[in-house]
């Protein structure tokens, strides 16, 4: 098989293989921009889920105080329910925090 591959790549004269190989690279190091815009997209949604989280989470601090409360184990099941309505509200577009937070985390990447 070796001697098939140096056959093949003798065969193939100097300027082809530069172009081949750049456009290796290139394919290459496009594959890796997509792979850093979609870890940039999901850290930054992810971000915002937390933040909404804690929005919520304060918002909902007074609710349930009273005679119709939910009873004494209401607290411990609305940490879950504040989670489920951030990644709900992210999913749908979210405060717009995401968007501010993916473009800077890219233009962090290309300074380095």
């Amino acid at each position: 098989m070796a001697a098939g591959l140096t056959s093949t790549l003798a065969s193939i004269s100097a300027p082809a293989l530069s172009q081949t190989a750049n456009a290796m690279m290139l394919s290459n190091k496009d594959a890796r921009a997509a792979l850093n815009a979609a870890k940039a997209k999901q850290s930054s949604q992810d971000f915002e889920q937390v933040f909404v989280n804690q929005m919520f989470q304060h918002m909902f601090n007074g609710v349930g105080e009273g005679p119709f409360s939910g009873g004494p184990g209401a607290h411990v099941w609305r940490s879950f329910l504040t989670d489920e309505y951030s990644k709900s509200f992210v999913k749908k577009g979210g405060i717009g925090i995401a968007a501010v937070v993916e473009r800077e985390l890219l233009a962090q990447q290309e300074v380095r």
